[in-house]
């Protein structure tokens, strides 16, 4: 995996360079540099307009995390997957990490999370996610075939969609049913590992079934928080509309839809990739030409769609790291809480014995 991985990104990071190479490094400059600072800093303000929502969505089927807490680890999440060289599993894992932590909440009403309930509220969030993300790429595909009812994206899309719904009900299934099933595993390696390790397995299924069983008793809740992704991900398209605008492509909002849906449906299938490099940019290319928007001014939107995720990821992972360091200095400083032996000396005399003889 580690090796697919990295060859992924070179194809990826080649891909880019290629398509640098043809636009012309001197028109994609251009197109970045029209931006503008203050138009830069508006992508930035409207992606973090939309992170608030996504961590809205993640508290509303999480209730008993505190929001300021997923808020966090979400922005935690999105960073590693966007910033390292990781692909979106990676991103997931030190999600997992940053919602157990509690170092960065002290102050407030935050609380420490063990591994196995942040791995399923991650799972629980990313379901929800796919969710609203299948409503956004249908919303995408109808106004994609409306401004163009021969599109050669809509059918690959549209396939790809209905694999993606059958991925996320067999997701669905697997937190539904995911403690028999690791039950049943147990059972049948049982007799090829040691017993401690198979009563761990099947204590573990019974914790992870628990935890999920109360996050999906409230069907309520998960349909809220797949709704405020779905609204989430029109926002991620509002900051589309956005930097076209000040790219001064004229593109409408449904336009901006359209692009972004199916872009995201692109780099669903190459989730792998890590942070979709030269996927992203291929995909923006494509479908904005069919737009009528110029290549370069597509590829600089994406280009500057990294430096934004770099603005905000970036301090993102730096006070991960701060709250692990401090952790660490937590449990370093921390006094040995062992009961104390009171050292016996080889010398004292011996107790008295109360021994009667007849």
């Amino acid at each position: 995996m580690r090796k697919l991985t990295i060859l992924l990104a070179i194809l990826g990071l080649a891909l880019l360079t290629g398509c640098t190479a043809w636009l012309g490094a001197g028109s994609v400059m251009k197109a970045i540099v029209s931006i503008g600072f203050a138009g830069f800093m508006a992508t930035v303000m409207a992606q973090l307009a939309v992170d608030a929502i996504l961590g809205l969505a993640w508290h509303a089927a999480c209730r008993d995390i505190p929001f300021v807490q997923l808020l966090v680890s979400r922005m935690i999440r999105d960073a590693a997957a966007s910033c390292l060289p990781f692909s979106q599993l990676g991103g997931m894992v030190l999600g997992i990490r940053a919602t157990c932590s509690s170092d960065l909440f002290a102050g407030t009403k935050g609380r420490h999370i063990d591994g196995s309930e942040a791995a399923c509220a991650n799972l629980v969030d990313i379901t929800t996610e796919v969710m609203g993300q299948i409503l956004f790429i249908l919303t995408a595909v109808v106004c994609l075939v409306a401004h163009q009812q021969s599109s050669p994206f809509a059918r690959p899309v549209m396939i790809g969609l209905v694999l993606l719904s059958m991925g996320i009900a067999g997701f669905v299934y697997t937190q539904r049913r995911g403690g028999d099933l690791l039950k049943r595993a147990g059972k049948m390696l049982g007799n090829n590992m040691a017993a401690q390790w198979q009563d761990a397995m099947l204590s573990s299924a019974d914790s992870i079934q628990e935890r999920f069983d109360a996050i999906w008793s409230h069907p309520s809740r998960i349909v809220q928080g797949a709704l405020l992704h779905y609204v989430g991900w029109l926002g991620s398209a509002a900051t589309i509309w956005v930097a076209y605008y000040f790219l001064g492509a004229h593109l409408g909002f449904s336009g901006a839809i359209a692009i972004e849906g199916v872009a995201c449906g692109i780099m669903s299938v190459s989730f792998l990739v890590p942070a979709g490099l030269g996927v992203q940019e291929a995909a923006y290319i494509a479908l904005g030409s069919a737009f009528g928007i110029a290549p370069s001014v597509s590829l600089g939107l994406s280009l500057l769609r990294r430096g934004r995720e770099l603005v905000i990821g970036i301090p993102m992972l730096l006070l991960w790291q701060g709250m692990e360091m401090r952790a660490l200095r937590r449990r370093s400083t921390q006094p040995d809480t062992a009961p104390a032996v009171a050292p016996v000396s080889i010398h004292d005399p011996a107790p008295p014995t109360d021994i009667t003889r007849d």
